[in-house]
């Protein structure tokens, strides 16, 4: 018999670690090559742990809700016949880990986990998270004189504090865990509580972690970025006429469906390399200027929540590449196959909210990016047409494009003309072109 460990695979470059959420395997049972044995979540995208080899699972790790690093090894799996991967240093370090979780388990006994929602001060997901890895209590954290926007506690600020308060004596290490337990029950009991309907009728449902997540992204990015929008209308008649014309023959060549989607993106990928200055992020007081054009496409989900596949490198795909990039994101996340990977390194995002028949919209920027484009539905509307012969009134395919961009490092007028450029793109298409 041999052991084989079951370890957490690299899932693209951004990609460090992820949390477990449920375990599809339980100790002692048979697994076949291949088969999933746990399903693990990063920021946005859940996917699921295959085994390497065929065997009985005979320790699990970690648990539901742990964090796991890339490459650590998250169970044993025993196989029959001759060795398959049983590391000695594995053996060695066996009984080390045991005694270590037997502290961590004392240590969660004796210390209550902090409960960032009762403090009544703003602190983003980066510095909770932080927080609760280095055992930081709510109080120390509030404690805290921060050196951001408003007070803010920025990354800096705490890791400056945990580094100052490991340096410190032992002993003063030792008095706040001791302390933590006469305060924290009683305020994690009034903040966990589950809210209670006042008529009785209402249905009470705690968001799922997607939705969380998104939740707090979305409050991150309205409270760091200074949301400015644009607004422009385009003639897209031209684009119609020419889809109308060509879908068919397209979608019997390639194989792929046409939608206005890919002719956007295309316009949009154009836009941004005559003006680069949309195409950066933010991270403290330094802009960084992005190499590539990673698009980031919106989608929404089945279960009504949104994640963000990237295209990357759209400036260098044509139409039809671009075309298959859209339908594959697109079909993938509605599957829910998207790899870790396939949501990240985006530099500047797109949302069709005209899917849903909506005019115009203020998205939210998808941080650290700097702008945003929400394409509204095309409409048949009664248009001035100008013609030599002087003007008249016609009926045209509208749309309204609205570009929410970062008003800290992103003014008016580049705002303004990116859109712009985006709307002189589209209505300038070539009808005679060839996709």
């Amino acid at each position: 018999m041999a052991k084989f460990e079951l370890k957490l695979p690299k899932m693209g470059e951004s990609v460090a670690e992820a949390t477990i959420t449920n375990w599809l395997k339980n100790v002692g049972d048979t697994i076949a090559m291949d088969e999933a044995v746990l399903e693990i979540a990063t920021d946005k995208v859940d996917s699921e742990v295959p085994s390497e080899v065929s065997g009985v699972l005979v320790e699990q790790l970690f648990g539901k809700d742990d964090v796991v690093k890339v490459g650590q090894t998250i169970a044993i799996i025993e196989t029959e016949g001759g060795s398959v991967e049983a590391p000695k240093t594995a053996e060695v370090a066996a009984p080390i880990v045991a005694e270590v979780a037997k502290t961590v388990e004392v240590a969660k006994e004796n210390v209550a986990p902090a409960d960032f929602s009762g403090s009544d001060k703003f602190f983003s997901p980066l510095v909770k998270n932080i927080a609760k890895e280095e055992g930081v209590s709510v109080a120390e954290l509030e404690s805290i004189s921060g050196s951001g926007k408003d007070g803010r506690v920025t990354k800096e600020d705490i890791l400056n504090f945990v580094k100052n308060r490991t340096s410190q004596p032992v002993v003063a290490q030792t008095v706040t865990p001791v302390a933590q337990p006469i305060t924290q029950p009683v305020q994690s009991t009034t903040t966990s509580a589950v809210p209670v309907s006042v008529n009785g009728g209402d249905e009470i449902v705690e968001m799922d972690r997607m939705r969380k997540l998104i939740s707090g992204y979305m409050v991150a990015s309205v409270q760091t970025s200074a949301h400015v929008q644009s607004f422009i209308e385009v003639d897209v008649t031209n684009i119609v006429k020419w889809r109308d014309k060509v879908k068919g023959a397209f979608e019997k060549r390639e194989g792929e469906k046409l939608t206005f989607t890919p002719i956007m993106m295309e316009a949009v990928a154009k836009a941004l390399k005559d003006f680069p200055g949309m195409n950066i992020s933010v991270d403290g007081d330094y802009i960084i200027k992005k190499k590539n054009i990673n698009l980031g496409m919106a989608a929404a989900l089945p279960n009504g929540n949104l994640i963000v596949p990237v295209i990357k490198n759209a400036d260098q795909l044509n139409l039809v590449g671009m075309a298959k990039a859209v339908n594959d994101l697109g079909n993938r996340a509605k599957a829910g196959k998207l790899k870790p990977d396939d949501t990240q390194g985006g530099t500047y995002t797109v949302t069709n909210v005209g899917t849903f028949g909506s005019v115009f919209g203020t998205p939210i920027i998808n941080q650290p990016q700097v702008g945003i484009l929400a394409l509204g539905a095309i409409r048949k509307v009664p248009a001035v047409i100008e013609t030599p012969e002087g003007d008249f009134i016609g009926i045209r395919q509208k749309m309204f494009l609205s570009h929410s961009y970062d008003h800290r490092v992103v003014d008016g007028a580049l705002g303004g003309s990116f859109v712009k450029r985006v709307a002189e793109y589209l209505e300038a298409f070539d009808v005679n072109r060839e996709y």
